[in-house]
């Protein structure tokens, strides 16, 4: 195609340089991308809430949802971990959880899009003993309305591509960060129809890449299966004669971005921040404000303004 723009062609345009730009202190900056062509599309991105029944973190949740209202976000973007603890409990034992998510869900009030995380996968083990689910992301598609736990959409020209980043393990990590191979040919079938200059957002829980467990533990320190998609490399390559832009991703509860030939990855923060004890290696509770312009990224963390209670700090 005349004047199409390949992944291989985009990453010479931007000197072929790879970057990187971790920090969880980071709160603001911008960088170049090719984008849609087709305007501004702003964002809001936020992650690992965590609800419980605790009223203390339910007024947390709507003050959150207030701050994320007033960025007045054409698209919110979420990064699993709507609940805390489901991956042990049983469905009647995280109903006062759902409701505390579904209640912030709903007073967001832009168009709103979620991926499933790790402690939503209800009844995976039960810690009673009792059965597993024969489903674990049942309540997930329920309480969300969905039908399965990965899709795309498009707005305002960009791609968006949501994925389940999990799989349940029988080693004594529970789960490992995985893209099936069910996703993995559909994802194939996606962007066998996507022009190799539109530009592509991905979503998921699980980290794609991440240069936080280099940073906080030593450059030689291998991230365990349940931090990291295991197979990020076979995923990362399916979009490699693609404009993959930006991925947005959680788990962690830090505040990061890595660019990686022509490719940023930011890991979002988490709504609860250190599991509702305060900040996270420094990473206030909060949430990422994104605008994608027509040449370039803007991304800001935003710190809500919640205060973990004293005691629980």
């Amino acid at each position: 195609m005349t004047g199409a723009c390949t992944r291989r062609s985009l990453l010479k345009s931007l000197g072929a340089a790879s970057t990187l730009i971790a920090s969880p202190a980071l709160a603001r900056t911008s960088w170049r991308i090719r984008g849609s062509g087709r305007g501004v599309l702003r964002l809001v991105f936020y992650t690992d809430i965590h609800a419980s029944a605790d009223p203390r973190r339910s007024d947390a949740v709507t003050m959150a949802a207030g701050a994320i209202n007033a960025q007045k976000a054409d698209l919110v973007l979420c990064g699993g971990d709507l609940i805390h603890g489901g991956f042990d409990a049983r469905p009647d034992d995280v109903a006062a959880r759902w409701d505390a998510y579904t209640s912030m869900a709903r007073a967001i009030g832009a168009e709103h899009h979620a991926v499933v995380g790790n402690h939503d996968l209800v009844g995976a083990q039960p810690g009673d003993g009792s059965e597993p689910a024969p489903d674990p992301r049942l309540e997930f598609k329920r309480h969300l309305g969905v039908s399965r736990t990965f899709d795309t959409f498009d707005a305002l020209g960009y791609r968006f591509v949501l994925l389940d980043s999990l799989r349940i393990s029988d080693a004594p990590h529970m789960y490992d960060g995985w893209v099936s191979s069910e996703q993995r040919e559909w994802i194939r079938e996606v962007l066998s129809g996507t022009p190799s200059d539109q530009p592509i957002v991905v979503l998921l829980h699980m980290p794609l890449l991440t240069a936080f467990f280099a940073a906080t533990k030593g450059a030689t320190f291998q991230a365990q299966p349940n931090r990291v998609v295991i197979n990020n490399t076979e995923v990362l390559g399916l979009f490699a004669d693609h404009n993959l832009v930006l991925v947005l991703q959680g788990h962690l509860h830090v505040s990061e971005a890595v660019q990686w030939r022509g490719t940023t990855f930011l890991t979002g923060g988490a709504i609860c921040g250190n599991w509702w004890r305060g900040s996270f290696f420094d990473t206030a509770e909060g949430f990422s404000a994104i605008t994608l312009r027509d040449d370039r990224i803007e991304w800001e963390y935003i710190d809500y303004g919640w205060t973990a209670p004293r005691h629980e700090e």
